[in-house]
């Protein structure tokens, strides 16, 4: 009796160490692989900050390249990379070319900011109506009725021409801005890529439409809000559906947010907030349904930390967090669709 209770003993410790070695080369074989990704400049900032956490805690190598969400949505459908970034919804037709099957993986909500460049003229405030009117291309001098006739500003206003900057790539930035012009009764229709009535001048990225603002008297556009505070560059008070002039920033970026209802598949569009910053959306990771075997368990520890972890990260990059009710959905919702492929 005492024999047979060491050797079961002894079994059982192998057991538990062969299990422990079996799990240990899970661990690694997914600490192992590298996940490419590429899209929206948007959220670059904060995935930037997220897979250099996660690679500095042994997690997980993950690369992104922010090339727009125009051409990660294409990259995705080519099946050139792992994942994608964007800020604008993929159509039902893109869906469909991607056979792998599609989750989109809300992972924080920004603001837009109107960007402009009016030496010595500052806290310039926009109605609807005049924003509308700048980008249609109808309004061309800084110092219009529309402008100047908000309360306080007619004093301060050149007769400058305005010079509207827009992005010249398919851009989820471009999405969310576009989408606000159509809520409030542009012709503009929110696309990531629309048609510009007049002559708008273009740039690449971020970068682009900030540098062009940057190095031209009386221009205007629109980057991601924690880029335009990076680059210290002057951006307007914008009127909301409360009739309140509110500048792009965090607390008014989440004050838009509160209490939308997420559809079951998370995408969630809101062009004119109820209150709180107008100019607002929210940012996507697109991941396929199935991978290989060890790049589907990468890609579902990646939503996994992002969507917890990552989350405690966001508003110091002054993005807008996702709802933890919802970001539980969303890790339920990978943990089981993601599958491997042989």
């Amino acid at each position: 009796m005492v024999f047979f209770t060491k050797g079961w003993r002894r079994g059982f410790i192998v057991t538990l160490a062969v299990t422990a070695f079996s799990l240990s080369l899970i661990t690694s074989a997914v600490a192992a692989v590298t996940l490419n990704g590429s899209g929206a400049t948007f959220p670059k900032p904060l995935y930037d900050r997220y897979f250099s956490q996660m690679r500095s805690a042994n997690q997980i190598t993950v690369n992104y390249e922010g090339t727009g969400s125009g051409a990660g949505i294409k990259a995705l459908i080519a099946g050139t990379v792992d994942f994608a970034g964007s800020d604008a919804l993929m159509t039902p037709a893109q869906i469909a070319q991607v056979k792998r099957g599609v989750i989109a993986v809300p992972t924080a909500g920004g603001a837009v900011a109107v960007v402009y460049n009016l030496p010595g003229v500052n806290n310039v405030r926009l109605s609807a109506d005049a924003m509308k009117g700048i980008f249609e291309g109808k309004i061309t001098r800084w110092n219009d009725a529309k402008i100047a006739g908000i309360a306080g500003q007619a004093k301060n206003l050149p007769n400058t021409a305005i010079r509207v900057v827009v992005r010249a790539d398919s851009s989820g930035t471009t999405f969310i801005f576009a989408n606000h012009l159509q809520a409030i009764g542009s012709s503009i229709k929110g696309a990531a890529q629309p048609s510009w009535p007049g002559s708008p001048v273009s740039g690449q990225g971020n970068p682009g439409v900030a540098g062009l603002v940057r190095q031209t008297a009386g221009a205007i556009g629109y980057v991601q809000d924690t880029y335009a505070r990076q680059n210290k560059l002057q951006t307007a008070f914008i009127q909301n559906r409360k009739g309140r002039f509110v500048d792009a920033n965090l607390a008014e970026a989440e004050k838009a947010l509160a209490g939308e209802a997420y559809p079951a598949d998370f995408r969630l569009v809101e062009g004119n907030p109820n209150d709180g910053y107008p100019i607002v959306g929210l940012t996507w990771l697109l991941i396929y349904k199935q991978y290989p075997a060890a790049k589907a368990e990468a890609v579902k520890k990646m939503v996994n930390w992002v969507m917890t972890t990552g989350q405690g990260i966001n508003k110091s990059l002054e993005f807008t967090t996702i709802p933890s009710a919802t970001a539980q959905k969303v890790i339920q919702t990978v943990n089981s669709s993601v599958v491997a492929r042989g």
